[in-house]
């Protein structure tokens, strides 16, 4: 699994086509987007005492956001990349490589430049995991990447209203 994970972080490209087929990582790829959920929870809940809020809002609120966030940009990148760009992939493909092209978040453990560092990584790794997961050319990656970002954001400012 820590190959995977090095792999993930060195941008290996056989290293998302061996996740996407791999059925028996959907698991570890949910226990990496919960592991980030965690972390984040943390750095969220000590920001919010930080500002005079509550540590609990901060905390299951990112908790909440990261794991929603997950399901719904692989939901969404799947649903653009196979309606619209012919894309070939199922929801559990897109699950496992986008759950383990989060990996680079746990440097958000970093305080202060960590979240920038793992966040710009993350993404560069989710555009490989969709690519290579779509079977898409990169034009049409950067698009889908971009509308599951937004719904991704959209659906992270709501549950941090709620929170």
């Amino acid at each position: 699994m820590l190959a995977r994970i090095i792999g993930v972080f060195k941008l290996n490209v056989a290293t998302f086509e061996e996740i996407e087929h791999n059925e028996s990582l959907t698991l570890w790829a949910a226990l990496i987007v919960a592991l980030i959920s965690v972390i984040s929870g943390f750095g969220n809940g000590f920001f919010n005492i930080i500002v005079d809020k509550g540590f609990a809002g901060g905390f299951f609120g990112a908790i909440i956001s990261t794991i929603l966030g997950w399901l719904a940009w692989s939901i969404v990148t799947w649903f653009v990349g196979t309606r619209f760009f012919n894309g070939q992939a199922t929801v559990g493909e897109m699950l496992r490589v986008i759950g383990f092209a989060y990996s680079p978040l746990v440097l958000s453990i970093i305080p202060c430049i960590g979240g920038l560092v793992g966040g710009v990584w993350a993404i560069i790794a989710g555009f490989i995991a969709i690519r290579q997961g779509l079977e898409l050319d990169n034009t049409k990656t950067l698009i889908t990447v971009v509308i599951g970002v937004i719904v991704y954001v959209i659906l992270t400012l709501i549950v941090n209203v709620v929170f």
